[in-house]
């Protein structure tokens, strides 16, 4: 195997809703339904995995835990996570389509992929209700995965590698190492490193800095740079092989990977 064979890209903060501001804004929302103001930093710390494991994973933060517990006088359990997540799911979808545009150079950059002979998968952690607005959306704008997979069609969402491994099985891959995962958040990169497929970060447009592009826009240009940096640093830590602004800046990446794979070198 000497070359590439799919891309797989993440959705909200990656190829729709610049800023990845969906599921935050739907987040903060159930939970200051039961009195507890999330922080965004709170929110976007475990962003990106299946959204159950969200609620879980925000639920065990220590502050929230014990403000559940002063609120409900429980413990949060699993029949909290389960209770949150069933009032979430309508929050989410109400939220969604608000949220569902491109972003700039998405469809474009998935064209360009797929003319090169690249299948163009895609993962989320959002559930198939959800998922199925943003395919029907995106599509009305130009972008048509071969595949969109969410947990609940592989068992399990990130950082687990399943659904990138039914991808790779849909998509008959010669092997793990000729795909490459492009997400926005730590969950992403951990997915696709689980995967053992190249793993690539996007930066600006995603969770890590967390801005729309108007305000992202809106600014100072040293303020631009400090933010993009620390989003760039984190995903870079997680263990991205590489780390992007905006998926219109994938092509040079995916030359690099097909000249390493071409000298014999794996994820």
């Amino acid at each position: 195997m000497k070359r590439l064979e799919a891309v797989i890209f993440d959705w909200a903060g990656t190829m729709v809703d610049h800023g990845s501001l969906a599921p935050v804004r739907a987040v903060t929302a159930l939970f200051g339904r039961h009195g507890i103001q999330l922080n965004d930093e709170e929110v976007r710390r475990d962003m990106g995995m299946f959204k159950k494991d969200h609620i879980r994973r925000i639920l065990r933060q220590s502050r929230i835990a014990a403000e559940w517990n002063s609120e409900t006088g429980r413990v949060p359990d699993e029949v909290a996570v389960e209770k949150l997540f069933e009032e979430f799911n309508p929050l989410q979808m109400e939220i969604l389509e608000e949220y569902s545009q491109l972003i700039p150079g998405a469809a474009e950059m998935s064209e360009t992929v797929r003319s090169k002979g690249l299948k163009v998968g895609s993962t989320t952690g959002y559930t198939r209700p959800m998922l199925d607005v943003l395919v029907v959306r995106a599509a009305s704008a130009g972008y048509r995965p071969d595949a969109a997979l969410c947990p609940d069609d592989a068992g399990g969402g990130r950082p687990l590698p399943w659904m990138c491994f039914k991808i790779a099985l849909l998509f008959h891959l010669s092997c793990a190492a000729a795909a490459v995962k492009v997400g926005d958040t730590v969950s992403d990169v951990l997915e696709g490193l689980n995967a053992g497929m190249w793993t690539v970060g996007v930066a600006a447009t995603g969770n890590e800095l967390g801005l729309s592009a108007a305000e992202l826009a809106a600014l100072p240009a040293d303020d631009q740079t400090r933010r993009s940096a620390a989003a760039r640093k984190t995903l870079r830590h997680a263990g991205a092989h590489y780390v992007i602004d905006s998926v219109r800046d994938l092509l040079p990446v995916l030359e690099s990977i097909e000249l390493r794979l071409a000298s014999g070198e794996r994820p």
